[in-house]
C-alpha cells in the first residue's frame, strides 16, 4: 500500500524555499546597487530614477540601457564601453575574478 503525501510538509516546504529565493533577490538587488555605486544616492532619487526605467516605452531608450548595464557587468571602463572586448576592453582583476594561485611551497 501507499504511503500518503504528507501536502501540509510540501507546501511548506515550497514556501521556506519561495521566501528564501525572495530573501536573496533583494540581498543581490542591494549589491546591484552598491556596486554600481548608486548608493551614493539619496534613495528618493534612486527610486525615482527606477520608476522611470520601469515605466519607459522607449525601445531605444531602454537598448542604450543594457547594453550600458552589459559593459558594466563584462567590466569594461566608462571610457573603452565603445569598443570591441578585443581591444583591452575584457575583465580585469578588480572584477572580482580570482588571480592565479601559485603552488605551495616545497619544504
Amino acid at each position: 500500500m501507499r504511503k500518503p503525501r504528507d501536502f501540509d510538509a510540501d507546501l511548506a516546504a515550497l514556501d521556506a524555499k519561495a521566501r528564501s529565493l525572495r530573501a536573496r533577490k533583494v540581498t543581490q538587488l542591494g549589491e546591484l546597487v552598491i556596486a554600481c555605486k548608486a548608493d551614493a544616492l539619496p534613495p528618493e532619487i534612486l527610486a525615482g530614477v527606477l520608476l522611470a526605467a520601469a515605466a519607459s516605452n522607449n525601445a531605444s531608450e531602454k537598448e542604450a540601457w543594457r547594453d550600458r548595464g552589459a559593459a558594466f557587468f563584462c567590466g569594461q571602463p566608462r571610457n573603452a564601453r565603445g569598443r570591441s572586448p578585443e581591444a583591452g576592453g575584457g575583465a580585469t582583476a578588480s572584477d572580482g575574478a580570482a588571480p592565479p594561485s601559485a603552488p605551495p611551497a616545497q619544504p
